[in-house]
């Protein structure tokens, strides 16, 4: 760690494992009612957990989002962060506003907007906590060295920042309605947050493999420039069926389409990377997370996109079990395992420690992996017999969800090993032995800064 308010980043990363334990421990018991569908029904119904797990899902990634752009602004920018004070005044914000919306949600206050269900109080402190951010970071910037990394990084936060308006925006016309929310939800998660990945994953391959910066730089713009192209209208597969102009089908297939290509350039960056580097890092734990991330976000995010996003398929396969097999994987793949590799690159620095419980911490990436594989897979199965029977056949939804329960079980024991490997990391990250102490200055060295 080569500047003091870097140290701020240390705050984020914890408030966001924080979230991080609670959303893993909401998607079990989540994942748990599909097997009992009356447990908890009238102290904790499923709608209420729902949005504690995927609300915390957002948020933790986010504030990882935050503490990284705190870490690595300052070594790219040579300078230290614009105002330590306003980036702590950020983190309290956002954590208020998200203490108060889960604490509406358990008392039954919500928007009813999924994901977007946060009270318009909370909605306006993340906006004014997102404008204290762009102008910190901004500024800081600004008055330093200006890098790629920096630039795309700043974009993707921009944009990030600025869609967050849509969520404002709640129109009486159901079309309307749903075309802005796709707006937030879609155009953050396959647009901006893409340029975000593509910077910290450029960033720590940066530092890993010891590539020339020139090198990494013409990926990342490569990169961004494919993941603007296809993401944007990409944003038509979620058009086909609210009531939109049919050329939308069109758009929106095509376009999808070409939304695997940044990921397998991602993936393929990765691999490159560290094959141009052959450089013997001491933290192959941080390694280990940023190629699983890609490779991941490849097949979740890519591969198991493209699966349902022609208009043709989608007609059928939309709002079943194939989409949540998509979403889970994506999301771990692209912005998990991310934000868990600049985690295991930088909490070793933030403390003045070597690499530490490195063993233990590439445990919890192959619990991780192996348990979100396998619920991939086991959601892709389901998806497609709930598919026929619903959607071909003409069979009842509750019925089809009872000839599911065992793809459900089987479900619930992926989710436990993610769990299990959650708290393996969280205990990797938090934990260290006496023996592991070494002076900062070794630490700085070890970390090959």
């Amino acid at each position: 760690m080569k500047y003091a308010s870097q140290k701020v980043a240390y705050a984020y990363f914890l408030c966001a494992m924080a979230l991080f334990g609670i959303q893993v421990a909401g998607g079990l018991l989540a994942g748990w009612i599909y097997v009992s569908p009356n447990f908890l029904s009238e102290l904790l119904p499923f709608n209420i957990i729902r949005m504690i797990h995927t609300n915390a899902l957002i948020v933790w990634l986010l504030l990882g989002f935050f503490g990284a752009a705190y870490f690595l602004i300052p070594e790219e920018s040579e300078r230290e962060i614009y105002s330590v004070k306003l980036a702590y005044i950020q983190l309290i914000l956002l954590m208020v506003g998200t203490l108060g919306a889960v604490g509406s949600y358990l008392v039954g206050i919500h928007g009813g907007r999924e994901f977007l269900e946060q009270p318009l109080w909370v909605k306006f402190g993340i906006l004014v906590a997102a404008l204290i951010f762009l102008f910190n970071i901004s500024m800081t910037v600004l008055a330093g060295r200006k890098t790629a990394i920096t630039n795309v990084l700043l974009m993707g936060l921009w944009l990030l920042s600025l869609l967050w308006v849509f969520a404002f925006i709640n129109p009486d016309n159901l079309s309307l309605d749903k075309m802005y929310w796709w707006f937030v939800v879609h155009l953050w998660v396959e647009a901006t947050w893409e340029l975000v990945m593509a910077s910290i994953l450029a960033f720590l391959l940066l530092k890993l493999t010891g590539v020339d910066r020139e090198v990494v730089e013409k990926w990342l713009y490569v990169i961004v420039a494919t993941a603007l192209f296809s993401g944007i209208l990409g944003t038509g597969h979620h058009f086909y069926w609210i009531g939109l102009p049919g050329y939308w089908q069109w758009v929106g297939s095509i376009f999808s389409t070409f939304e695997v290509i940044p990921f397998f350039l991602m993936m393929s960056f990765a691999f490159v990377m560290v094959w141009k580097g052959r450089r013997n890092h001491p933290n192959k734990a941080a390694l280990l997370w940023s190629l699983g991330s890609s490779t991941v976000a490849f097949f979740g995010a890519g591969v198991w996109g493209f699966l349902h996003t022609l208009h043709g398929v989608n007609f059928y396969s939309h709002g079943t079990q194939i989409t949540a097999a998509h979403g889970h994987l994506s999301f771990y793949g692209a912005y998990v395992a991310l934000n868990l590799a600049m985690f295991s690159y930088a909490f070793p620095m933030l403390r003045g420690r070597a690499p530490y419980n490195q063993v233990l911490n590439m445990a919890s990436f192959w619990l991780m992996t192996g348990g979100m594989a396998f619920m991939t897979f086991v959601l892709t199965f389901a998806g497609t017999i709930q598919t026929h029977l619903q959607r071909v056949v003409g069979d009842y939804y509750m019925d089809v969800q009872d000839a599911l329960t065992l793809f459900y079980v089987m479900r619930f024991g992926a989710g436990f090993a993610v769990v299990l490997g959650a708290l393996v990391f969280i205990y990797a990250m938090l934990v260290v032995r006496k023996s592991e102490v070494i002076t900062p200055g070794d630490a700085t060295q070890v970390a090959g800064e």
